[in-house]
Formats: C-alpha cells, structure tokens, sequence
C-alpha cells in the first residue's frame, strides 16, 4: 500500500460483546472491578464501528442498542445543518444478533438511509414487525450478495464474505425443532465479515467467527488491518467464572487462546494491525496489565476501546473527532 494515501476512517464507536461491559446485572470477577471503580477497566459499549473515507458521511457496522449514545459521543455523526440532518449514509449488518440490530428503532425518525444486509438478514428483519418502524419510503432496504463488491458510502468499497457462524440466539429454538440442534459453525449468509477498501488500504472487519479456515485466512492475509473476534479468552471461560454453561464454540466464538484459539490461527498471517472488538465481560483481556492481556499483545494484538481509531498499518489518516 502507498504509504500516507489511504483515506479510510475507521471509528470503534463500542468494543463489547452482547451486554456490553460491565454486564448489567453480573459480578463475575472481571465486571466486579467495574463495578468497583478499578482503573484497570474500562466499560465498553457494544460492538459497532464507524467507517468513512471524506469525514462528511458516515457508514455504520452494525447498529448496537446503544447507537444513541455512540453518536452522541462522535461529533463527527452529529447533525451539522438543518432542522434534519445525520452524516450517517449508511448501515451494514454482519449477523441478525441482538447486540447488531436492536440500535436499528432509534434510527426511526423519518430518516432517509440505506441499510445494507445479505438475503437472509433481511429475512429476519422483514419477519419482526418491529423493525417496520424504518419507513419503506425512507430506508431503502438493500439486499447484498457475498463476495460482490459495492460502494457503502461515497470512497468506500465494501465486500461480504461468509464466516463461520450461528443463527441469532432468538432464533435457535426454531433451528431445534427443525433440525434437532443448533449449527455453530455454519459458512453462508447468516454470519458475514466485511472487507473494506479505498483503493489504498484494506481493513476486515469480522466480529463473530466460530473457526478458522483456509478460505478465511487467506483473505486475512495481507490485509492492512483486521478487527476481529475477540469474545472469549478461553473456551469454557463462562463456566470457570459460573455465570453460563455454554462455551464460546457453543455461542459461535473462537477462543483467544489454545491451539484452536485466534492468537494461534494468526500466527503465521502478515496482518498490519490486529486488533479484537466483540470482546465478552467475563474475558480477562480486558483488565489492563493482566497476564492475558500481556500475551495478547506479546502475539501483536490490540484490545480495543470505545472511541478507538484505527488507522490501516502504513498509512497516515485523518482521525475523526
């Protein structure tokens, strides 16, 4: 990549996992130095971020319950003229969870957006009445196939991939009776990453992945940045801490750690920044100095935070306010 040309912005708008952290109603041992005051942590909205490539206007990446405050947190997605403005163009969905689309309602103002998801994304939004609160007239629900590039807002390509995944957790109970269990590694349109581009950089952006495969990392390969699944520190981490019985392969998360863990499957992958959003309050990564946290960025990762920039690995860009 040239150096100093790419014109990508990208803003961590929330960095938490479903819940956010700390988690309302836990006290696991990393939520209870929240609670606490400890200065090691810092709480988190859920994941979504930001991307644009001239500051004006905006695309969102998924639409967490707490868009709102998100926003208002940004200037940069704030209204700048008129009785009715949003620089934000644009929303993409990566999967239909609770934590991607539930932000969606407040974006109901008699808002003109596109919003951007694969058939079967859609499929889940248009089969819940509640999300009829985006006018037809105003949002134009745009269907998107994978691995056929498109412009998500104006200097910005966008490509969806398929990622190993699940089905929204709402939604398992029908997959149950249907099939008699829940696919947690399923490779389609239910679970996508996104590669974004300006010509210049490229920047994946891939918050839920249950494994990795060949098909992923040698796209991951090269890449100038990659935000990527950081969920659980080790698999049956909500176990251990006795606040679940499921582990993270259960809920369609890869680990951080262990031989089948992501530190492990990036290891021999030249990525210029990596960095792990949809990071879950029980994982102990989220406590600065702590002794997970030192591998991690002893293996070159980042953990990110509300508000963070990311700027692609050899480029100088403009970061947003």
């Amino acid at each position: 990549m040239p150096e100093g040309t790419s014109r990508l912005r990208l803003k961590v708008l929330g960095s938490a996992a479903g819940g956010g952290f700390p988690q309302w109603n836990c006290r696991c041992p990393v939520c209870a130095l929240a609670w606490e005051g400890d200065p090691r942590v810092k709480r988190r909205t859920q994941t979504s971020i930001a991307v644009s490539a001239d500051g004006e206007r905006w695309a969102l990446i998924n639409c967490a319950p707490e868009i709102l405050s998100q926003i208002q947190s940004l200037p940069a997605l704030q209204p700048q003229h008129g009785r009715r403005h949003t620089p934000v163009a644009s929303v993409l969905l990566t999967n239909a969870d609770i934590d991607h689309v539930a932000g969606l309602l407040s974006l109901r103002e008699g808002q003109a957006f596109t919003l951007n998801a694969t058939a079967a994304i859609h499929d889940v939004l248009r089969a819940n009445p509640v999300f009829d609160v985006l006018a037809a007239g105003l949002v134009e629900r745009r269907q998107i196939g994978l691995d056929a590039p498109f412009e998500l807002v104006a200097g910005v390509t966008a490509a969806l991939f398929p990622v190993p995944g699940k089905i929204a957790l709402y939604l398992e109970a029908g997959e149950i009776a249907t099939r008699g269990e829940v696919a947690t590694a399923l490779e389609g349109e239910q679970t996508v990453g996104v590669e974004l581009s300006d010509g210049k950089a490229r920047v994946l952006f891939i918050p839920g992945c249950a494994r990795m495969t060949e098909a992923l990392a040698a796209r991951i390969a090269g890449a100038d940045a990659v935000l990527f699944d950081g969920t659980v520190w080790q698999d049956d981490e909500m176990i251990r801490a006795g606040v679940g019985s499921k582990t993270g392969a259960r809920m369609g998360h890869m680990a951080m750690a262990g031989e089948a863990g992501s530190i492990a499957a990036f290891a021999g992958l030249e990525v210029g920044r990596k960095i792990y959003v949809h990071i879950n309050n029980t994982n102990p990564a989220l406590i600065e100095g702590s002794a997970e946290r030192r591998a991690a960025e002893a293996a070159g990762w980042e953990i990110a935070e509300d508000g963070m920039d990311v700027v692609p690995a050899g480029a100088t860009m403009e970061t947003a306010s």
